[in-house]
């Protein structure tokens, strides 16, 4: 187990998901964002540990790319008229649904080639390395959630720069994927 690959990998995929996690933490309950946020980490690299020859088998990079249209769909077509129905889904399933969404795509395309080649043993304390950064990432950012600047700009601004965040993570997602070359490419050839 390679500790500052694993860090490096662990903080580059989820740089972007840092500040989504500040207003998350702002909106839902400490308990339902930490234990979303690491089922989901943890969920995503088991998944990229078990089908990671198989993935990069049917499925090129850039298609894993198309994850990028979930985050913009979010932002640009959430209701906030329908806050009813999201007050009845549980925080947990909502952090988890959002951490999926912006984060599968490249999770998935990043940790496939990190993991590939790892034992039983070395993904078990991988994924241990990664439960602890995980917990530490989001009481740092509690911390920070809650003070008294942070809470006021959050406040103020916080649906309108997450909705700007979705769609940034979604650009992102379809740039970093190669899935807009490539659809370049296939236009270009087209026409």
């Amino acid at each position: 187990m390679n500790i500052s690959l694993l860090t490096l990998t662990f903080l580059a995929v989820n740089l972007d998901f840092f500040i989504m996690l500040l207003f998350l933490l702002k909106k839902y309950p400490f308990a339902a964002v930490l234990s979303a946020y690491l089922a989901g980490n943890l969920l995503l690299m088991l998944v990229s540990f078990l089908a990671g020859q198989l993935l990069q088998a049917f499925f090129p990079e850039w298609l894993l790319g198309l994850l990028g249209f979930i985050p913009i769909y979010l932002a640009l077509f959430d209701d906030d008229e329908e806050e009813g129905k999201v007050k009845g889904k549980s925080p947990f399933s909502l952090v988890l649904f959002t951490y999926l969404s912006v984060c599968a795509g490249c999770n998935l395309a990043i940790f496939l080639p990190v993991l590939l080649s790892e034992s039983w043993l070395i993904f078990g304390e991988t994924l241990l390395y990664i439960g602890m950064l995980t917990v530490i990432i989001v009481f740092i950012l509690w911390a920070i959630a809650n003070h008294k600047v942070v809470t006021a700009l959050i406040d103020r601004f916080g649906e309108k720069l997450m909705k700007l965040c979705y769609i940034l993570i979604g650009l992102y997602v379809l740039i970093d994927s190669g899935f807009l070359a490539h659809l370049y490419k296939i236009i270009v050839k087209v026409l």
